[in-house]
């Protein structure tokens, strides 16, 4: 196993170059120093906190931005970081609230309008719902070994800073867990002190960026100043497109032609000049005296096996396909482990594994796997930076890296939305607040077990009567209301058997004296400890079943978000977009969180909105007029005159902006 640092690789790692790099001019060794130079620019200034090589401060810094607080632990990422950008570049641990506090500090006395950063996520949906709501409401820390979670130390540089932007990124599962309980936290929080709040599930090749990558953006501007979201771009910027300009190389070709006492380090390969706006623009940064120069287009050397596996391969073939003679792998679990990149389509995900080994980035035509320049190309680094360390390291960086494209979008729209000084319309607390009046004004007419506080009796509901008509709604809700325990409802079972014949819903009758036998032999099942999966063991409780009376009656382990039993078509129109048609699961599952927050009424909101979905706002005839929401609906044909309110189109998402009062 070879060694970079404390880091061990399971491949061998590739010899020089070893890049050092000096630090930007306008660099500062101290905070003290820092806050000497802020005063001095006269950009507008912004903070990375977990900045890695400065992706996300590179696309800021196009965007118009001086970076000049980054604030990571990694040594040679922060090299490449301080190379890059002026003001200070530290490993500091984010872990420690002295550090916390000074980052805060920081930002306050240097005027830093912009936090961002991707912190490290351990999410905390086992906390519990009556946790997490007392963490939110009274402000306090949930603590792992005494060390607070990293996406904590991030909101409270926030709270102690109040910067007048803030960015946010990290991978989508760290809001896509069952109760998305870290992102409600954050936006309730955010929003808590007066800043407005948006999130999304980005494709960054919508945005530029030439490969395949979906990241999660948060963005939070003070003062309620309402985001507008960067248009999509029409057309996708492909592998070759990104990179068809750079030089042949072999694997493993190393430059011998540069000075010093690194030649390696600082050699190139020679360069014809780019043939497209993607690598004119990748090229714009690049000293005059290095317009015939490549630097760091150098990759692993190829064993022959490999390269003859290679020749074999096109963007469509598999692993699995290969001759068995070329296989160094078992093919029914490796069956992606080699692949092509399509010259014609986005790459896959740059990932930091490609500091391993490069068999998932094999070169679209030739023979080896990518080079240092290439991926960094396709994560939209421009060719004047370079990266401090080894090849190992410098993949590293660029694979764990935001997107310099998609920094720069954000950060154009973050400039343009505190221009332009719109207030949002509403918070998430309004929208969930006045879900949560309109649910506790009157019990529930068309799921009424809603009202339960018994998750046998929400079960029952589904099971027996789910999809039934309106008009026997009362009836059917009377014979299970207080059935409380599967011993009531199976000795009650004769009365159900004659209901539900007269609504020919005899098989159903069935499955539930069937899951009625089998929550009486497991009752510990029903507890407030048990989770779905628990109850999705019993027969004919589907996991949507068990997620429905875990969301009906949350226990201690459960505060699930339901994108099922038409809520995202609630979402849908009430945001003006597609969830409930794409995206479900991301875009469809934010959008319902935007709409129930995390507070102590984040729980009848919800309901509110499975109740909602259920009656006033059905498929083909919504009753609007009724409806808590119709004020800020964006679907809505019926509107309040007070309201006058108009749609109009910003970023792909429809809005509302305030009218004059002649406005028809």
């Amino acid at each position: 196993m070879a060694k970079d640092g404390n880091r061990t690789y399971g491949v061998k790692l590739v010899r020089g170059p070893f890049v050092r790099l000096d630090p930007h001019p306008l660099a500062c060794e101290t905070a003290d120093d820092l806050r000497a130079l802020a005063p001095t620019l006269t950009a507008p200034k912004a903070a990375d906190l977990f900045c890695g090589a400065g992706g996300l401060s590179l696309g800021l810094t196009e965007a118009g931005y001086d970076v000049v607080l980054a604030v990571d632990h990694d040594d040679e990422a922060l090299e490449t970081h301080r190379a890059h950008h002026p003001g200070l570049s530290v490993n500091w641990d984010l872990a420690d609230p002295g550090v916390i506090e000074e980052v805060a500090d920081l930002v306050k006395t240097c005027g830093i309008e912009l936090v961002a950063g991707g912190p490290p996520c351990q999410p905390f949906s086992k906390a519990g719902r009556s946790m997490m709501r007392d963490l939110v409401r009274r402000g306090r820390r949930l603590q792992h070994d005494g060390r607070r979670d990293m996406w904590e130390s991030f909101l409270t540089v926030v709270e102690l800073a109040r910067p007048r932007a803030v960015v946010m990124e990290n991978v989508p599962d760290m809001a896509l867990d069952r109760g998305m309980v870290i992102l409600r936290t954050m936006v309730e929080r955010l929003e808590a002190i007066g800043y407005s709040v948006e999130e999304r599930v980005i494709d960054t090749w919508r945005f530029g960026v030439p490969q395949f990558r979906q990241r999660l953006i948060l963005v939070a501007l003070a003062d309620g100043v309402e985001f507008a979201w960067p248009t999509e771009d029409t057309d996708r910027v492909t592998v070759d497109v990104a990179i068809g300009d750079l030089p042949v190389v072999e694997g493993g070709w190393r430059p011998d032609n540069g000075l010093g006492s690194d030649p390696v380090a600082s050699g190139w390969a020679e360069y014809a000049g780019p043939k497209t706006d993607f690598q004119r623009r990748a090229r714009a940064g690049v000293a005059a005296a290095d317009s015939a120069k490549v630097f760091d287009h150098v990759t692993r050397p190829v064993r022959e096996d490999d390269a003859l596996a290679f020749a074999q391969m096109t963007h469509q073939t598999r692993y699995s396909d290969l001759a068995p003679e070329l296989k160094r792998y078992r093919d029914d679990i490796f069956d992606d482990k080699y692949k092509r990149l399509d010259p014609n389509d986005v790459s896959r995900t740059i990932t930091a594994h490609i500091a391993k080994d490069g068999y998932w980035y094999i070169h679209p035509f030739q023979d080896r796997t990518l080079t240092m320049r290439e991926a960094a190309r396709l994560q939209t680094f421009p060719d004047h930076v370079r990266f401090a360390g080894p090849p190992s390291a410098s993949f590293r960086q660029i694979g764990n890296a935001v997107p310099v494209r998609l920094g720069f979008r954000i950060g154009h729209a973050i400039r343009s939305s505190l221009a332009t000084n719109q207030t949002a319309e509403h918070t998430t607390k309004d929208v969930a607040e006045r879900l949560a009046n309109w649910f506790s004004e009157a019990p529930p007419v068309h799921v009424p077990w809603l009202a339960t506080d018994s998750r046998w009796v929400a079960i029952q509901g589904e099971l027996l009567w789910s999809r039934i008509a309106d008009e026997h709604l009362g009836q059917a809700w009377g014979a299970i209301r207080t059935l409380l325990t599967p011993d009531d409802t199976l000795r009650a079972l004769p009365l159900l058997r004659r209901v539900a014949s007269a609504w020919k819903r005899d098989a159903r009758c069935d499955q539930l004296l069937e899951a009625a036998e089998w929550f009486k032999g497991n009752p510990d099942v029903l507890a407030a400890s048990a989770s779905a999966s628990d109850l999705a063991k019993a027969p004919h409780v589907t996991g949507s079943i068990a997620d429905f009376a875990c969301r009906v009656v949350p226990g201690e382990t459960e505060d699930p978000v339901l994108a099922g039993y038409g809520v995202l078509r609630v979402a849908a129109r009430f945001q003006g977009d597609a969830v409930d048609r794409q995206n479900k699961l991301t875009d469809g599952r934010l959008a319902i969180a935007r709409m129930i927050g995390a507070d102590e009424r984040s729980h009848e909101a919800h309901l509110a909105l499975i109740e909602l979905a259920n009656g006033l706002c059905s498929p083909q005839r919504p009753d609007c007029g009724h409806c808590p929401l119709v004020e800020w609906c964006v679907e809505a044909p019926e509107r309040p005159v007070q309201a006058a309110l108009a749609i109009t189109s910003r970023g792909g998402r429809r809005t509302r902006e305030t009218l004059p009062a002649s406005a028809p």
